[in-house]
């Protein structure tokens, strides 16, 4: 059985292969309001930094965790809302570091980067994810729905001291919504930003799970290909995740609950992530519906499912 409440997965994940993700916050607590949220939309949008979820509780778990010796490529602060939200992030990263068989990430919205105790503490992740997915105020505001103190020209010059500090690996996220910042000479601009970054890679991506707002649509692959050689480096574009997962141990559906709450998946994803059969994973959730822990709803012809 899952007795994890902080830890999930690990999951299958489009760039992280096996990512066991750590939920630091209570959902969904954010810096922004993203209509594309995989997650859903944001019912505490703040900028107070505190210990959201006990340290102590966390850093217990990841050490059970550990000693099971399961199979993961990376441990990754993400879940329910924006990680550095929490006052203690840097320590877990700590500790991953101690484990010396685990890669960290942190996934980022990038908006409290203008904090220097914020930059301190993510440059203990071997990867930081971070974003940017607009050119100014009003395009930021139309993208992210951000908290209303926050100012898109500190986020901007907090990425690049954060870029001049940190030796590790930064992967920068654009999403990209259509008629928002879709537009060749939209996406140009943001390029040129991204530049003042320095990147070892940008990542273009969009809507592909069930998001926040149903109006929110996605890009073709064809068109965020045509985007991605705008930027220096060419961008690439975030692929459907195909590998597997192996296990041998049963699989308990809290374990898979857990998963769909904090991130809509196919029973195909279920399958990857849990090596099941696709015949058993379907079985798995088609219970979960009728028990109410799992509803499932339609995405451009996929059925995706969420934890109820």
């Amino acid at each position: 059985m899952n007795s994890f409440r902080h830890l999930f997965g690990p999951v299958p994940s489009r760039r992280f292969g096996r990512s066991l993700g750590v939920d630091l916050l209570p959902l969904k607590t954010c810096t922004l309001d993203c209509p594309f949220c995989e997650v859903g939309l944001t019912t505490q949008r703040t900028l107070e930094r505190k210990e959201y979820v006990s340290t102590g509780a966390i850093l217990a778990e990841l050490t059970e965790w550990s000693a099971r010796n399961e199979p993961a490529d990376f441990i990754t602060l993400a879940g329910s809302g924006e990680p550095t939200l929490h006052s203690r992030f840097g320590e877990i990263l700590d500790f991953v570091a101690g484990q010396r068989r685990v890669r960290s990430a942190l996934l980022t919205n990038s908006t409290l980067f203008f904090l220097p105790e914020v930059r301190q503490a993510a440059a203990r992740a071997d990867v930081v994810k971070a974003t940017l997915s607009a050119w100014d105020q009003d395009s930021f505001a139309a993208v992210s729905r951000p908290h209303p103190d926050l100012r898109f020209d500190r986020i901007l010059d907090g990425l690049q001291r954060f870029r001049d500090e940190y030796s590790g690996a930064i992967w920068m996220e654009v999403f990209i919504v259509p008629g928002v910042n879709s537009e060749p000479d939209q996406v140009q601009r943001i390029a040129a930003l991204a530049q003042t970054i320095r990147p070892d890679r940008i990542q273009l991506n969009t809507t592909v799970r069930p998001p926040a707002e149903r109006h929110v649509q996605s890009i073709s692959p064809e068109a965020l290909t045509k985007l991605a050689a705008l930027f220096t480096p060419a961008g690439e574009v975030i692929a459907r995740f195909s590998g597997g997962i192996r296990r041998e141990a049963g699989v308990h559906p809290d374990s898979i609950v857990a998963m769909l709450q904090r991130r809509p998946c196919t029973a195909g994803d279920v399958g990857h992530a849990f090596s099941l059969a696709d015949s058993e994973s379907e079985r798995i959730l088609n219970d979960l519906i009728r028990a109410g822990r799992v509803r499932a709803e339609l995405r451009e012809g996929e059925r995706y499912y969420r934890g109820g």
